[in-house]
């Protein structure tokens, strides 16, 4: 079944509005790999695909991005959202025999290659070819008694936020639609940023535009596996018991910190033991950090609002092997709160998307061509969810939501969500730049780091 609808209204009939900077960002960066957005869900009932289709369409028409088409203009190298008068989406079905192609690795579970199928399943790999839908959704029969559903989206009209909002809203346990619906598509994350916040003087921001190119030069990378061959995304998971995560939540709050901290933390003292490097030599490694910014947006959005509007910063930290865990989250947690509050996920957004875009079109500025940006990226806050009824009404065994970054992007992207009470990461990475034994090892080691480091 093709994914892109062919009978398009008249053009009159469409509303259309310019992609801002951010979005123009991931607009570029898709197409290369990094930003495809995915949730898929693993059922014991089989879903009633009419009824699915009659959800995400009434989702579509509360939240008109997510049935914009993305179009690009190659005269002014621009992006735009257009936007149909009534949704279009088709969920694509797989049975059995067109699922059992995708279920290639018995040693994988059925949801984990899935979810790597629906990564690495570009419809925006050409961006000039033809108008493409932002949005898009499937239904896997994977055994007599199993089924996944997949949604999966265009990043520039939907973060990590906007996609637990989605999954929730679906199950009928979000915001009404009423509420949660807006008459057009919203505008982008910098035209929602306080006045007083985003200002820099031009000094300033040449300043820090050679601050972070030569500071990309000197950061310290996983070892590259493969650099020549083409890349995809795969994932580890990380999951800890309830007790477990209950402890190292509570030494966080302890401390004065965020469980973003202890997790790049985590992720840097396990990536700089990969290396096996000699004792006491020190490495300068970049954490990415990715804050939900609609609480501090004027007006102030609510996490129905669909779209994407995270900023990111970005610092850097010297290691030499001798770090202690909660030394290391300390320090970490510490220069992203700094930098926060002096509003540099505002000032600097500017900068890093200028930067972004010059990695994608000049992948030799960095390491071996890598594209890489960081060595770990986290979010600021995790994603809380509790087990109700309607996960039983419907059979929902498991789900996992995370997104691409085998183009421009960090060597593990962590998308940390506490379900149930326990930790639960997809740890994304380029592959083969990096492999799946070179990460399992390394977040093995992170599981270890942060199970010992709650019982002290």
């Amino acid at each position: 079944m093709s994914e892109t609808n062919t009978t398009n209204p008249p053009a009159a009939e469409f509303k259309c509005r310019p992609a801002g900077g951010t979005e123009h960002s991931w607009c570029k960066a898709v197409p290369g790999g990094t930003g495809i957005t995915v949730l898929a869900l693993l059922l014991s009932k089989p879903p009633n695909v009419p009824h699915l289709q009659n959800a995400l369409h009434k989702l579509q028409n509360s939240h008109p991005i997510l049935r914009s088409k993305l179009r690009f203009h190659p005269p002014t190298n621009t992006f735009s959202y257009l936007t149909p008068p009534s949704p279009q989406l088709q969920i694509q079905p797989f049975d059995l025999q067109s699922t059992a192609q995708v279920l290639h690795s018995p040693s994988l579970p059925p949801l984990h290659l899935i979810l790597e199928h629906e990564i690495n399943n570009s419809t925006w790999s050409n961006p000039g070819d033809s108008d493409a839908d932002v949005f898009f959704a499937s239904v896997y029969e994977v055994a007599e008694d199993r089924w996944a559903v997949a949604l999966r989206l265009h990043t520039s009209a939907c973060d990590r936020t906007s996609a637990v909002a989605l999954l929730r809203e679906m199950m009928g346990i979000g915001m009404s639609r009423e509420e949660g619906g807006l008459g057009e598509v919203s505008l982008g994350i910098e035209d929602y940023i306080p006045k007083d916040k985003a200002h820099k003087p031009l000094w300033a921001r040449g300043v820090d535009m050679l601050g972070y190119s030569l500071n990309s030069f000197r950061l310290g990378n996983l070892d590259f596996e493969d650099v020549e061959s083409p890349r995809c995304s795969q994932f580890v998971r990380l999951k800890i018991s309830a007790d477990d995560t209950e402890r190292i939540l509570t030494g966080c709050k302890s401390r004065g910190i965020k469980l973003c901290g202890l997790l790049a933390a985590a992720g840097l003292i396990a990536a700089r033991s990969s290396k096996g490097l000699p004792d006491e030599q020190w490495e300068k490694y970049g954490v990415a950090t990715l804050i939900d910014c609609r609480s501090i947006l004027d007006p102030i959005l609510t996490s129905h609002h669909i779209g994407f509007y995270h900023s990111a910063l970005i610092n850097t930290h010297d290691l030499n092997g001798e770090e202690e865990l909660w030394e290391l989250a300390k320090r970490t947690y510490t220069s992203f709160s700094n930098a926060k509050k002096n509003n540099k996920h505002f000032t600097d957004m500017a900068d890093l998307n200028f930067l972004m875009c010059r990695a994608i079109d000049n992948p030799g500025l960095t390491p071996s061509s890598s594209l890489r940006t960081s060595v770990i990226s986290v979010f600021e806050d995790p994603v809380i969810d509790h087990p109700n009824e309607f996960h039983q009404e419907i059979g929902l065994e498991d789900y996992i939501g995370c997104a691409s970054v085998h183009g421009v992007g960090p060597s593990i992207a962590v998308f940390d969500t506490i379900r149930g009470g326990e930790l639960d990461c997809a740890c994304v990475y380029p592959s083969p730049l990096h492999s799946r034994e070179q990460m399992q090892g390394i977040v093995d080691h992170m599981k270890r780091l942060l199970v010992d480091g709650g019982k002290l």
